[in-house]
């Protein structure tokens, strides 16, 4: 080629069209839809941003998280949701209260979504089975809402003189009212106790029923599993020590932060997997190849100092059952 033709043609070459150069590859936005606040759910969102970076994402450089937060009022979880989708984000990962997750669903069927929920996903309709073979949403599930009656028997083993004992539930999750509440109305009435439940919408609901608790002179308290109570966990804690009400909860954290004592799974490990879940997404996997993940274990743990603070002897039963005592 002569030095004329060529310079022609480098001329030609660089006066084409941007469209038709090679563009930069677009970063990849996630959705993240959450039932309760940026400051209660600071720890779980650090998990999922954790998880993104040891699988290669990280926030701010090769992914983006457009988070949405309905701080405890579930009502603003649809319009969310569909705030979403309309932005047309790359995935949708959902937390927090089921409701949140249904949301997402109902606003897309094609966008992938991606949850982490403590009731049967299931019974929510968010999946027909365990191993979904097709549809846009799979995730994470720590199983809190099933583990009601389990709870209620623990508690009377720390509490064998409790008569009296009140399930603490948020009346607008409807997931764990059709669930946790049946399961625990049933044990309750096998074990021959004085049984109801305790509705709370909001936190400022809590002060009020914890009052009421006294009034009636109530042995012992179960919390629903919602995250309306565990974002954050520290108020419940403390009006449970002001009241002095015997009280377990559905997560490790609020044992963590003076709770007297929990049973259920890791909801830290239900976010790990599902940032899992979230990475092999963006890589191109499909929501129906991936199967619900479930917990493995179910952990008992205790804090002793609060037992002593209650006046409560914790049984050694209950202590060789422990997997985690908090002294």
């Amino acid at each position: 080629m002569r030095r004329r033709d060529f310079i022609v043609l480098f001329g030609t070459a660089a006066t084409w069209p941007r469209s038709a150069r090679a563009q930069p590859k677009a970063i990849p936005v996630i959705g993240f839809l959450h039932s309760g606040s940026a400051q209660g759910a600071a720890n779980n969102v650090e998990v999922l941003r954790q998880t993104l970076r040891e699988t290669g994402y990280v926030e701010g450089q090769n992914v983006t998280i457009e988070y949405r937060w309905a701080e405890n009022q579930y009502d603003r979880l649809p319009a969310l949701a569909a705030d979403l989708v309309a932005r047309q984000v790359t995935m949708i990962m959902t937390c927090g209260a089921t409701i949140g997750s249904v949301s997402a669903k109902k606003a897309t069927s094609t966008i992938p979504i991606v949850f982490v929920v403590g009731g049967d996903p299931i019974d929510a309709g968010l999946v027909a089975s365990l191993n979904p073979r097709s549809g846009n949403v799979t995730g994470a599930t720590f199983f809190g809402s099933q583990l009601g009656p389990k709870r209620l028997e623990l508690l009377l083993e720390l509490v064998p003189g409790a008569k009296s004992v009140r399930l603490l539930s948020n009346p607008d999750n409807s997931y764990n009212v059709r669930t946790e509440r049946t399961n625990v109305d049933a044990a309750a009435r096998r074990l021959g106790l004085q049984y109801q439940v305790v509705n709370a919408r909001t936190t400022g609901d809590l002060e009020a029923a914890f009052a009421g608790l006294v009034q009636e002179r109530v042995g012992a308290l179960v919390v629903s599993n919602d995250a309306l109570f565990n974002n954050p966990v520290e108020p419940l804690v403390a009006l449970a020590a002001r009241y002095s009400i015997p009280t377990i909860y559905f997560l490790r954290e609020f044992v963590a932060a003076g709770g007297l004592m929990s049973y259920g799974a890791s909801i830290t490990n239900a976010y790990r997997q599902a940032g899992s879940y979230v990475a092999r997404i963006l890589r191109g996997a499909k929501p129906a190849d991936l199967p619900v993940l479930q917990p493995t274990k179910f952990e008992l743990v205790i804090n002793m100092k609060t037992a002593r603070a209650l006046g409560l002897a914790v049984p050694p039963t209950l202590l060789t059952l422990a997997d985690e005592v908090f002294e």
